[in-house]
């Protein structure tokens, strides 16, 4: 059986970016990123989105930006705020990947599906399956797993965020290249949680135009064309289109805390580990201070600890928002619109990325409707009392 000192499980936007620092720090250590081989379990090619300084790490592969973001609200009224100090960003997974690969040296990529993981006091032990069939064993000092969860604990307030985009192309000139649409809130809402349309103009013809929902139910083909259908014709009144690539996902927003630490010898690490900001669903971000704080404990021979992505209190701001969507006391399309229209642009971002102080906290929770979300907190923290929102996801 193979020994390694590190074994990273998945070779998405987590496991990459750790495998990437490792590659940096570890130079006297077996490090090997196990892919699966079959295609149906890797994720399909998406973007990333995220904000942060002007010069950033993945700049090289940084394909699109923006320095100012508006708001729709449900009436139509539009608040639009430059993002400066800030950048808003768009990385494409495949330009990623291929950066990161083409800079590995001495880590190396093992390809086998794992079926399982045992932990032990000293190693933990990969079982893999090739693409032939055969099963073979991986011992490793440490493992960081990626995979995405399976389910999440009874109790927990899960919804999620679908969406599907289209990158569309324009009989002529339709898109304001100024301004990214973080939100567009005039399109139907749900009854309980919120929907939303996203506009991304890469030139005055080209755009990713989105449907996305937080909401527990996810859509069938035929709604989120519908629903496509409605936003670029009716919203947007976009004419003539010719839709040149398509983009679809399901992230998971959810109050179930998910530590990185998993075992004597087993991390968690992505969304799988508490990398997903609760709120609003953006990971790549967050996946970056997570794998950071790993490399950098691993590179001064310590263990990992709990390398949070997110902070305590932002956690529990987000599962009272969680709570409120969820069982309907929050009207999801003006609490966004009211957010976005009563605080500074760069301020809100910074709350959502995690670094804002208790007191621009208490300045934005001031324009949030307090009594419902009160409400929202006592069904919260009320025991027993969790209604349709205790039950688990998948």
């Amino acid at each position: 059986m193979e020994r390694v000192d590190v074994a990273i499980v998945g070779a998405g936007a987590a496991g990459l970016s750790l495998a990437h620092r490792l590659e940096r720090v570890l130079s006297g250590r077996s490090v090997v990123v196990v892919e699966t081989p079959d295609a149906g379990l890797r994720p399909p090619e998406r973007t990333w989105c995220f904000w942060e300084a002007p010069e950033g790490e993945w700049d090289a592969v940084v394909s699109h930006r923006w320095h100012a973001l508006s708001v729709v609200g449900p009436d139509g009224t539009t608040w639009r705020s430059p993002t400066d100090p800030l950048v808003y960003k768009m990385v494409r997974s495949r330009d990623f990947e291929a950066l990161v690969r083409d800079g590995l040296r001495r880590v190396r990529t093992l390809c086998g599906t794992v079926t399982g993981i045992a932990d032990g006091p000293e190693e933990a032990v990969l079982r893999l399956r090739g693409s032939d069939g055969a099963d073979t064993e991986l011992a490793a000092g440490l493992v960081f797993d990626s995979r995405p969860p399976r389910g999440f604990p009874a109790g927990a307030v899960t919804l999620r965020q679908h969406f599907r985009g289209w990158f569309v192309r324009t009989d002529r000139p339709r898109f304001d290249l100024s301004a990214a649409v973080l939100m567009d809130l005039r399109v139907p809402q749900p009854d309980r949680g919120v929907a939303f349309g996203y506009v991304l103009p890469f030139d005055s013809r080209t755009a990713l135009v989105e449907y996305t929902e937080f909401t527990r139910d996810v859509l069938d083909d035929a709604g989120y064309e519908e629903a496509l259908r409605d936003y670029t014709g009716r919203l947007l009144e976009l004419g003539v289109f010719t839709i040149i690539g398509v983009e679809q996902g399901v992230i998971p927003m959810t109050s179930a805390r998910l530590p990185t630490r998993a075992g004597r010898r087993v991390y968690r690490i992505g969304t799988a580990g508490g990398a997903t900001r609760p709120a609003t669903g953006y990971t790549f971000a967050g996946a970056q201070r997570q794998t950071r704080q790993i490399a950098a404990a691993l590179a001064e021979g310590r263990t990992p600890g709990r390398c949070p992505a997110h902070r305590r209190r932002h956690l529990l701001m987000d599962t009272v928002l969680l709570r409120g969507l969820d069982d309907g006391v929050i009207d999801g399309a003006e609490f966004f619109a009211t957010l976005f229209r009563d605080n500074p642009l760069p301020r809100l971002l910074r709350f959502l990325d995690g670094t804002t102080g208790p007191l621009e906290e208490l300045a934005i929770g001031a324009h949030t409707p307090v009594p419902t979300m009160l409400t929202a907190l006592w069904a919260q923290i009320r025991p027993g009392q969790h209604g349709r929102s205790g039950d688990t996801q998948s």
